[in-house]
């Protein structure tokens, strides 16, 4: 049965709860999990890059709870209880983007942050952080994207130094956390 199936979302779709040292704790309902007091909770973020080696960037959706219309990296998500990070990956790219991701691999794999959007709401994640190829260009789910553009890694580091406001705190603080020269945004096309 398709793990996405209408039937099996509502009832699978459950974040992990964690403590302070990243153990699992319980879950929560995806859907009530984020709030002014949100718990810490994992969750990962996905970079994707094309054959040219730009990266996709996309507009979160104007109806989202936390940072409606804000420019982020290409998708974050969710893993449900007990699912393999890597399927939990390409079912969200697959759901959000429309995409068939054929690379996946660790970037960021102990990123953790918290963040208050301007309405209160608390982003508060251990969140490992990948970079994927995409084998064909996004098909935008409205509920969650409302726009994409490709962006060369230089172009994405530029705005995040001179913008930073109009990006996702998450995107920004992940830029901070890899090197300049080093990483594999820099060098997207070497690693994909």
């Amino acid at each position: 049965m398709d793990a996405t199936a209408p039937q099996d979302r509502d009832a699978a779709d459950l974040v992990v709860l964690l403590d302070d040292d990243g153990v699992p704790t319980g879950t929560a309902p995806r859907a009530e999990v984020h709030t002014t007091d949100t718990p810490l909770h994992l969750a990962f973020s996905c970079h994707v890059t094309d054959g040219a080696g730009r990266l996709l960037l996309t507009r979160r959706a104007l109806g989202k709870r936390a940072w409606p219309g804000v420019w982020t990296n290409a998708f974050c998500g969710h893993p449900r209880p007990g699912e393999d990070p890597v399927d939990a990956v390409h079912r969200y790219a697959e759901h959000e983007l429309g995409l068939v991701l054929d690379h996946l691999e660790p970037m960021l794999p102990d990123f953790r942050y918290r963040a208050v959007d301007a309405s209160g709401v608390v982003e508060h994640e251990v969140c490992p952080v990948w970079l994927a190829r995409a084998t064909a260009a996004p098909q935008l789910n409205p509920d969650e994207a409302v726009e994409s553009r490709w962006v060369t890694p230089r172009e994405l580091r530029t705005t995040a130094e001179v913008a930073p406001w109009a990006l996702s705190p998450w995107l920004v603080m992940q830029l901070e956390q890899l090197p300049v020269g080093a990483s594999a945004l820099d060098a997207v096309g070497d690693h994909v």
